[in-house]
């Protein structure tokens, strides 16, 4: 240990969650804290997708985090050279960016019960942290499909969030394999320079017309200098978007109204009937994210363009063969399917002072922790955008943000009460988990269709099943009573019964 760089707080990752955890605890006065990102800079899943056509699909003036409102947006949704640009000013501003160390990946983080510390293995060296905050965000792993003979292709092929610039596109042959979120923004993107592209879907998603326009000059100026009417729009914008909530976990009839925009969408978008056939979804709106787009049926009826529904059967040197025996030839492939968002590979590289992996505790018990923060087994660990945090309707800077007010709160409390450690009971959370299975059971994600919002055991763990305003209610202070606790100077301080009291209790 000799080596280690010792830090109070270590913080992995420098995308929205990470950062702002820095920024906030800096805040604070928690100075003797460092940041490690395996990329050369900051901005995670808007620095590496940089894919043609990358935006937001959450409006800007709620994109961004709430103690720095942007009134330069040039659109309503927000493009994600923009997104990145916003994040790095933010940093400057902030004056963290020296606390940040590029270019360092984390290979192995493992808790010591003796010293009560973390052990963290980097590709540049060991740390040394009482506190450890992950902040790797759920989009930070691409998942590649296993598809026979794909590593046989001839041509090139990547995932959206690994585009290859140094490609050329123009009047190739091109082949993009799935259709969420991603794919509908390559799509529009690539279709017009291309000599065919064919689009591989497994199921066809639920979109709804882009409410999209340029933000004038004269609008930008106002809100530089009225910031109270930026944060009117964002609230307005907020309140607006946690009417869906009704109906994805509480009355399906409020989803009427939606599902009827996007029929009528892709009825008016489409005419040859066998290509809206093909593109109608099969699934209860809600229970796959919501996609929007003003350009992806349109796209999808040029000349030059195929859907493709047969399932694929392997890639050869040459193409794609589908299940229907059809031959599909190709130049390049990219692949559109997502990330690792319960499985993330991250999770086998954090261990607990016994050597078990969150990977292992999350596949073997379901991935569960205590206000998607932290986790029984794991003391002064904080998870941000853990289990029960993501969202299929809102921005989720607010649930980082509720998130940050937890995590600070608790390091205050720490540094307040002269605590070593915390660790969420295991009781406390299995309570707590239980009711949100209980608030899950019945929502759109778990009976409206099978989405990456279930597990294997068929259970939500990605999605908080409420309005983001109670997740911000329940995380507003560090519940101290939820936790086992040591003294800096090594001494227990379980309360007599060593149980929780207080609203901890009543879980």
């Amino acid at each position: 240990m000799d080596q280690a760089t010792t830090v109070d707080v270590l913080i992995i990752g420098a995308g929205f969650s990470g950062l702002g955890a820095a920024i906030k605890l800096v805040e604070e006065g928690f100075d003797d804290l460092v940041v490690v990102e395996r990329g050369s800079d900051v901005g995670g899943t808007w620095r590496d997708n940089s894919y043609p056509g990358a935006a937001c699909d959450v409006p800007s003036h709620l994109y961004s985090y709430s103690f720095a409102l942007n009134p330069e947006w040039s659109r309503a949704f927000s493009p994600q050279g923009e997104i990145y640009d916003y994040i790095r000013r933010v940093t400057h501003a902030a004056g963290v960016r020296d606390k940040i160390r590029f270019g360092v990946e984390v290979t192995s983080a493992r808790y010591d019960d003796t010293r009560e510390r973390w052990t963290v293995e980097t590709t540049a060296g060991e740390y040394d942290a009482r506190v450890v905050v992950l902040g790797v965000g759920a989009l930070c792993e691409p998942k590649n499909p296993e598809i026979d003979g794909i590593s046989e292709f001839a041509g090139p092929v990547f995932h959206t969030a690994r585009w290859d610039h140094s490609v050329p596109l123009a009047d190739r042959r091109v082949a993009v394999i799935g259709t969420g979120a991603s794919a509908i923004q390559v799509v529009p993107s690539i279709a017009p320079v291309v000599g065919h592209l064919d689009v591989y879907q497994r199921t066809a998603p639920w979109v709804l017309p882009r409410m999209d326009r340029a933000y004038p000059r004269f609008e930008r100026a106002l809100y530089r200098r009225v910031p109270g009417l930026q944060r009117a729009v964002r609230a307005l914008q907020y309140v607006s978007r946690e009417f869906q909530v009704v109906g994805l976990t509480r009355n399906r009839a409020a989803l009427a109204p939606i599902s009827a925009l996007g029929r009528a969408n892709l009825a008016m978008s489409v005419r040859d009937p066998a290509l809206r056939a093909k593109l109608t979804p099969n699934f209860e709106i809600g229970c796959k994210r919501i996609l929007l787009s003003n350009g992806w049926y349109r796209a999808l009826t040029r000349k030059n363009v195929d859907v493709v529904t047969a399932p694929i059967s392997r890639v050869t040197p040459e193409g794609i063969v589908t299940a229907d025996g059809a031959e599909h030839p190709a130049d390049v492939l990219v692949v559109a399917t997502g990330f690792h968002v319960t499985d993330s590979p991250f999770f086998e590289r954090v261990h607990d002072s016994a050597g078990r992996t969150l990977a292992d505790k999350w596949a073997s018990e379901g991935m569960e922790a205590y206000k998607g923060t932290t986790v029984a087994g794991y003391p002064n660990l904080f998870v941000l955008v853990g289990p029960a945090t993501g969202l299929g309707h809102s921005s989720m800077i607010y649930m980082i943000e509720s998130q940050l007010n937890y995590l600070v709160d608790a390091l205050r409390t720490m540094r307040d009460r002269g605590l070593q450690t915390v660790e969420v009971r295991e009781a406390v959370q299995d309570a707590y988990n239980r009711e949100l299975r209980e608030s899950t059971g019945e929502t759109v994600w778990v009976t409206g269709c099978k989405s990456w919002y279930l597990d294997a055991k068929g259970n939500a763990p990605a999605v908080w099943p409420d309005f983001t305003f109670a997740f911000r209610r329940e995380t507003r202070e560090f519940d101290l009573s939820a936790y086992r606790r040591t003294a800096v100077d090594g001494a227990g301080t379980e309360n007599p019964t060593g149980t929780p009291t207080g609203q901890a209790a009543a879980l």
